[in-house]
């Protein structure tokens, strides 16, 4: 089923990344985490689905999108950065396999942040942040997404990793390994991934080696 919307407002949080707030459909429901598939109600883009992480709360009155576009693809999200409020969209069903199990490390790559965006907010609402923990993978500073919210959300359990900048206050590299083992203290915590594929295969082989319980890897099945 395809549900139509309007969307309310569009604008950059980066130099790369949109945030959309549509219409939100009374009966489409999800949990943070969750995702659905989006179509630009365009002649000519009404196949060209992709998938997008609700980074809203289930209890807002819209739905809101954190996307990160491609403009030399002039594929999908190209198409995103021409629209503007008033423009439709057609949303498909929810779909996701990430969803909040337990206190844990949150592992994420880039746009991979968005289902923890939703999560971490509905932790936050629910006065349940705890001891929780983001460890996020970028290029450079200017890549991270609402990095003034997730600081005051998560203080020092907050961990930016940058492979491309080299700053003070600031992890320089990829998630390694020693990374890691400095970062889980608990093994019976969770661990939630999301990213690129190559960095989730190099962080899973990682856990691995660190002995990981498989079933406490919570990450989006393809």
């Amino acid at each position: 089923m395809k549900y139509p919307v309007k969307i309310r407002s569009i604008g950059h949080v980066t130099h790369d990344v949109l945030r959309i707030r549509v219409d939100k459909p009374e009966e489409l429901v999800y949990v943070p985490g969750q995702a659905t598939e989006i179509f630009i109600d365009r002649e000519g883009w009404l196949e060209e689905g992709r998938p997008f992480t609700f980074t809203s709360l289930p209890d807002d009155d819209y739905l809101e999108f954190t996307i990160k576009t491609y403009p030399e693809r002039n594929g999908v999200t190209a198409q995103l950065l021409q629209l503007q409020a008033g423009d439709g969209l057609l949303l498909n069903d929810v779909f996701g396999e990430i969803t909040y199990k337990g206190e844990g490390t949150f592992i994420a790559g880039g746009a991979g942040l968005t289902p923890f965006l939703a999560i971490l907010r509905q932790l936050e609402k629910e006065h349940h942040i705890e001891n929780n923990r983001l460890l996020f993978a970028n290029k450079r500073k200017a890549d991270i997404i609402h990095e003034e919210e997730l600081r005051r959300l998560l203080g020092a359990n907050f961990v930016n990793i940058l492979s491309d900048e080299t700053l003070p206050g600031y992890e320089h590299g990829y998630i390694s390994g020693a990374l890691l083992r400095r970062m889980i203290s608990d093994s019976n915590s969770y661990i939630y991934l999301c990213g690129p594929p190559p960095m989730m295969d190099a962080v899973e082989r990682e856990l691995q080696v660190l002995k990981t319980d498989p079933g406490r890897i919570v990450k989006e099945g393809f």
